[in-house]
């Protein structure tokens, strides 16, 4: 077992601060409505109340939302996956005219807001008959330009010498980057799929814009609907972010030394 060095000191603290959010997140999913609300606020509940948790779960919409978000996020990691594997090998391995000045502008689109190019993706949904449904959601997160770059830069770090040999043995590019490039790109795959994960499962901002009907909300935008002007079911809003973090959580812990391995490798050749 190593022994904790000086650097624990630091991050120890570091990291019991940013567990604080995520602590009181929990502590108060368990506390009733008029214990949040009271000032100053309780800082331990005098009693584990779980109304918060049987108003979210009673709630007839709520299985249907979680539905929603793990269709919407399954589809964007599949595809992202798929495509930015592809994509990425063909910045790394294929020379073609241009390839630098595309990747280039690809990449630059990663620094433009989303405010500024909302409107332009909702007109594209809506001539595509798409809006106000899990399309509205899916189309636009199939590959990202973040995705790309990232399996980019890991399969620049691979030997050609693997595929080389591959290729005199008559393989083609598919089959190379299938069955030789992919089972070393673990760490770039985990990667791409928990920061696909939790864009999709996270976001709050188009599905708002682009759904209308409660029965294709997604999590994030039906916790909302416990927010009303005048009242709002804080023990319910609490719960229900607790049930909307634990899959994100989940996929962090069992992805995260790929997760850490993958970053380490991506910043290694430009």
């Amino acid at each position: 077992m190593r022994r904790p060095s000086a650097w624990h000191l630091v991050l120890a603290p570091l990291a019991l601060l940013f567990a604080l959010p995520l602590l009181w997140l929990l502590v108060s999913s368990v506390m009733s409505n008029a214990e949040i609300n009271r000032f100053p606020p309780a800082l331990i509940p005098s009693k584990v109340d779980l109304g918060g948790y049987r108003y979210v779960i009673g709630n007839a919409l709520f299985p249907q939302w979680f539905l929603n978000s793990l269709i919407v996020s399954a589809v964007a990691v599949t595809a992202n996956l798929v495509l930015g594997s592809l994509g990425g090998y063909a910045f790394a391995r294929i020379r073609f005219a241009g390839s630098k000045v595309v990747l280039g502008m690809m990449l630059a689109t990663m620094v433009i807001p989303f405010q500024l190019t909302m409107i332009p993706t909702f007109l594209v949904m809506k001539q595509l008959g798409l809006i106000d449904t899990l399309g509205a959601l899916i189309v636009p997160a199939l590959v990202t330009p973040l995705a790309v770059f990232l399996f980019r830069q890991f399969f620049v770090s691979l030997p050609r010498e693997l595929e080389e040999a591959a290729w005199i043995d008559g393989c083609g590019r598919l089959r190379i980057l299938w069955s030789i490039v992919l089972p070393l790109a673990r760490p770039a795959l985990s990667t791409v799929a928990v920061l696909t994960f939790l864009s999709t499962w996270n976001d709050l901002t188009w599905p708002l814009i682009a759904i209308n009907s409660e029965t294709n909300y997604t999590l994030q935008l039906g916790l909302t609907t416990f927010q009303g002007q005048h009242h709002t079911q804080w023990a319910a809003v609490m719960a229900g972010n607790v049930i909307t973090v634990l899959p994100v959580l989940l996929g962090f812990l069992l992805a995260q030394k790929a997760f850490i391995r993958s970053l380490a490798a991506t910043g290694i050749k430009g």
